[in-house]
């Protein structure tokens, strides 16, 4: 492997990269040499003419260039470290990236130091020639950057006026929809599962519940919303075969279904990032009576007061068993859930996967009475654990809770320092990991070090700053008799409350035959 584009190979053996972003797709080229066919014409030929050897092309097909997390690009970076090509070729900067700092990184560093040659067509860039032309590159980074922000900030624009207008812009219609041919904005009825969701809604209004109404769609082999997805192979969704209550629910709640468009449910952080964030109904663009509906609205609504009452009935107010939270299934490792029978006054226990859909027998069924089962938790713990808390030193601990109540408030803060102070100390880490494997330059390296060595200092300056306000609180002798009584009243392993069995235990594995195993936080406890 050659260091430096000095020392130039024999002969190139090239790869052409080719993206499209999400927002070239379907729009009315000026030129068709952005679509991907003739990108890798133009790249072919230009191959063909230099008189160099092709070896692989690689294509990102709806990728934003703001990002770098592309597969085509994943793979292009991944032949050149097996030394697979050493020429990468692409039609203009812009193709390879628009985050002018990842780009300039790639094209000022990571291709030098990896001995490629990097051609970009358009700007008649050329790290291997000394030319006038390479000294434009920094900047046509930074205007691709400028571009993709002002054009992601055009392209809401547009999409915030279709959205008041009632046009669908969304990347898939709800599932029972389809794009109208003639107007992608508007919606019609999916012939093929339109029925499927007129059939949910007509079981829930007779009153079927929502696990038989998700045993129904399984036993009959109902495709799920998510598995249609699945038609484009570049899809990112996550895929289940299977209905569950939870994707039964969605569609009860969807008002999509009355011929109301329903948009703006949530929204991007940043045009650089794919992490989105949930917005409140208030903030939800809904434009009623856009499409043809596929339930009545009187359905509808009568259905969501069955769907609230349902939820308000799984959510009470009630205090949590002691046990609640801690136990488990044996076989699926779900969390064994605590329910109230109204009709027969007593509590029970059932595994949450199996109760989901019983007829399909997810897992194996727990059900069992919780009463029994906690008052033999309770012996056994009792037993295990009592040797061990009444040699406690109760005062010194209330001394030191005395302590830490008084100073909550520093204490958070200080907290909240601390986890900035490890976030610096990772990203450190990190970026010198970066350096050493030769994924950032030496220069990029010192520049984002010392700012972070900068920030890491204040930081720690604000936390010696609170400790010594910490320190100096004194602690409030008339207030220890009362912290010594809580602290009693919290280890009474004779009435152990909710906090000491959580403090206590990690967990209580149950499995289908009713035989427990409780699994203790300190290992002493386990012998």
């Amino acid at each position: 492997m050659y260091n430096t584009l000095r020392e130039m190979p024999e002969y190139y053996k090239a790869g052409i990269y080719i993206r499209l972003s999400e927002a070239d797709e379907g729009k009315s080229y000026e030129s068709e040499s952005e679509s991907v066919l003739n990108q890798r014409n133009i790249l072919k030929n230009f191959v063909k003419e230099k008189g160099f050897i092709f070896v692989d092309e690689y294509v990102d097909d709806g990728y934003s260039g703001t990002t770098f997390d592309r597969p085509g690009f994943q793979r292009l970076i991944e032949d050149i470290k097996a030394k697979k090509i050493n020429l990468v070729i692409v039609k203009d900067l812009s193709r390879l990236g628009r985050d002018h700092i990842l780009t300039g990184y790639y094209v000022e560093t990571f291709f030098p130091e990896n001995g490629i040659r990097f051609i970009s067509m358009l700007e008649g860039y050329d790290n291997a020639i000394n030319q006038a032309s390479n000294d434009s590159a920094t900047w046509l980074f930074a205007c691709n950057d400028y571009y993709s922000k002002q054009n992601s900030i055009k392209i809401r624009n547009v999409l915030n006026d279709k959205r008041r207008n009632g046009k669908f812009i969304g990347s898939a219609p709800s599932f029972g929809y389809l794009r109208d041919p003639d107007d992608k904005g508007h919606l019609i009825p999916d012939p093929e599962y339109a029925w499927v969701v007129k059939k949910i809604f007509d079981m829930a209004y007779n009153g079927v519940g929502l696990t038989d109404i998700t045993t129904y769609l399984n036993d009959n082999n109902i495709k799920t919303p998510s598995s249609l997805k699945r038609k484009n192979p570049n899809s990112k969704a996550k895929y289940n075969p299977i209905w569950t209550i939870s994707s039964v629910k969605k569609i009860l709640k969807n008002q999509m279904y009355v011929g109301d468009m329903v948009q703006s449910v949530q929204t991007k952080v940043s045009y650089k990032s794919k992490k989105k964030k949930a917005l409140p109904k208030s903030n939800w663009d809904i434009v009623k009576n856009t499409h043809e509906p596929l339930v009545d609205r009187f359905i509808f609504e009568s259905v969501q007061n069955n769907v609230k009452r349902t939820i308000k009935s799984n959510i009470t107010n009630r205090d949590k068993r002691l046990f609640e939270n801690l136990l488990y299934c044996k076989e699926c490792g779900n969390t064994l859930t605590v329910s109230y029978r109204k009709n027969h006054d007593y509590w029970t226990i059932n595994c949450n996967r199996y109760s989901r859909d019983p007829r399909r027998r997810m897992c194996e069924p727990h059900f069992s009475p919780y009463d029994k089962l906690e008052e033999s938790l309770l012996e056994v713990i009792k037993n295990t654990c009592k040797k061990y808390l009444k040699n406690l030193d109760i005062s010194e601990i209330s001394k030191k809770v005395n302590k830490i109540d008084n100073k909550d408030n520093v204490n958070n803060q200080i907290n909240d320092l601390r986890k900035q102070e490890k976030d610096f100390i990772s990203k450190l880490d990190m970026l010198y990991q970066d350096k050493f494997n030769g994924i950032i330059s030496e220069e990029m390296y010192l520049r984002i070090s010392r700012e972070t060595e900068n920030s890491l200092a204040r930081t720690r300056e604000k936390i010696e700053s609170l400790q010594n306000v910490k320190e100096n609180k004194k602690v409030n002798k008339s207030d220890l008799k009362e912290y010594e009584n809580k602290i009693r009243e919290l280890i009474d392993i004779d009435d152990p409350s909710r906090e000491l069995l959580q403090a206590l235990i990690d967990k209580i594995i149950i499995d289908k035959d009713r035989n427990v195993e409780i699994v203790y936080k300190f290992s002493i406890l386990n012998n």
